[in-house]
């Protein structure tokens, strides 16, 4: 043991002083926000508004697990990475390999695959032979593409680059390879938001050290995104962007510039919802009695964990359309369509650019003190009964398993294995990866 007790002691002594810092009964801070956020504006621009009207929900999960499932076919899309590998000649390289999954299971579906390498060297003397299109193997069920970036376009990030190019260029193919075997009175579940936020923001940003905005493939994936929107918007079929650790800071930033003389204490978006989405915050309404008052509570009207009043209810916000910036500053919308320059003019698209703009919920989960993110584009979350039935499904996926069900079975099938990774590397006969004091310190012990 690194730490005896005499260490522990003094280091319990150090946290005292920072918890005792900490009021436990907080200000009305959370729910004042709150009611601004009904429409936020900052520069003259409305950064959120609520969709309908503002309000915080609660359901029991136990009441919502016995009701029935909205859309009983479900699909979910995930895809599994290498992550960005090095090696000594100097060659950044990423495999991703992406899946689709069905509840009910079914085979046909789950067999497609999807894997696209993405390379990149600085050196000018190195000609990677990027494929012209699609490679099929697996009697044609599966699909494999290399695509490199120039020399020229990268000066920097060449890790994040990589790895965005392998991960959102399968990520998009597989799900516009998929679309058509889908079934029409589906649900759709994308891991992670719905649009490349990262990519945009490069594609958007004129720098002299990240060019990728002249790169075709950066081009491709951007309009893949487009039609996966068209599609999902002509079919009406419902979509959602499910947002496992959201880092957004747009909402407490914009909050903070408003000078509206709050004390915030929050830097991330999701510490404020969780806040806000506290069940004693929230409290039982039409349930017929307040849990915070109830024997069910544990101390200072917080619940107990351990008499399992946290795992009875889910917490929810409404939805809230966001047309203009995400977290970053240089991209002035949220979608694919946000830039205003000549190149992405190009980008086709069938609807209105509104309705390719970033809508999202949060929801709060008590048991796992968890806060998750749906996102959602603006042409299907403006229909009232669709949206009510896409809240309801997701509460219901939360409800009846603790997370999306079908998301978990996707997860499983594209994961790259650490095992699997190492493997990979012995591919490339001619040159060692990089390795750093860390991979010789740690080895396989934490992965498998």
């Amino acid at each position: 043991m690194t730490l005896e007790p005499v260490h522990m002691h003094k280091i319990s002594d150090l946290a005292k002083r920072i918890d005792r810092s900490f009021d436990v009964e907080e200000p009305k801070t959370a729910t004042d926000i709150y009611s601004l956020l009904e429409e936020l504006k900052l520069d003259g621009k409305v950064i959120l508004k609520a969709v309908d009207r503002l309000f915080r929900g609660i359901v029991r999960t136990e009441l919502m697990a016995q009701g029935e499932d909205p859309y009983p076919v479900t699909y979910a899309c995930d895809s599994g990475s290498t992550n960005p590998r090095t090696y000594d000649s100097g060659l950044f390289v990423d495999f991703c390999h992406c899946g689709l999954a069905a509840t009910p299971t079914d085979l046909d579906i789950l067999r497609c695959r999807t894997i696209v390498c993405a390379a990149y060297s600085s050196s000018q003397r190195v000609a990677m032979q990027a494929t012209s299109g699609w490679e099929t193997f697996d009697e044609g069920l599966g699909r494999a593409k290399l695509v490199t970036i120039a020399p020229d376009e990268l000066k920097r990030k060449a890790p994040d680059m990589v790895h965005s190019f392998a991960m959102y260029l399968a990520e998009s193919e597989h799900i516009l390879f998929m679309k058509d075997r889908m079934k029409p009175e589906s649900f759709f579940i994308m891991d992670g938001p719905i649009y490349p936020k990262q990519l945009m923001y490069w594609m958007v940003l004129d720098d002299e050290e990240v060019k990728i905005r002249q790169n075709d493939n950066a081009r491709k994936i951007l309009q893949n995104y487009i039609d996966i929107m068209d599609h999902f918007m002509e079919k009406h079929m419902p979509l959602i962007g499910f947002v496992k650790n959201p880092t957004d800071v747009q909402i407490m930033d914009s909050v903070r510039k408003k000078k509206e003389f709050f004390d915030l204490p929050w830097i991330l978006d999701s510490q404020f919802f969780k806040n806000l989405l506290s069940p004693e915050k929230v409290g039982i309404s039409g349930q017929g009695h307040d849990e915070r008052n109830s024997k069910n509570s544990g101390k200072n009207g917080r619940y107990n964990g351990s008499n399992g009043s946290r795992n009875t209810y889910i917490t929810y916000t409404n939805w809230f359309l966001q047309p203009n910036r995400f977290y970053e500053r240089l991209l002035n919308g949220t979608s694919p369509l946000a830039a205003a320059d000549a190149l992405q003019q190009k980008l086709r698209h069938t609807f209105s650019p509104e309705d390719y703009a970033l809508c999202f919920f949060m929801l709060y989960v008590p048991y796992k003190d968890i806060v998750f993110k749906v996102e959602a584009p603006y042409g299907l979350i403006k229909d009232d009964f669709l949206r009510m039935q896409i809240t309801r499904k997701v509460l219901f996926e939360l409800s009846l398993h603790g997370f999306p069900l079908t998301l978990t079975k996707a997860d499983h099938l594209a994961k790259i294995r650490k095992v699997e990774r190492d493997e990979i590397d012995k591919f490339f006969e001619s040159m060692n990866p990089d390795t750093t004091y860390n991979d010789t310190r740690w080895g396989n012990f934490f992965e498998i």
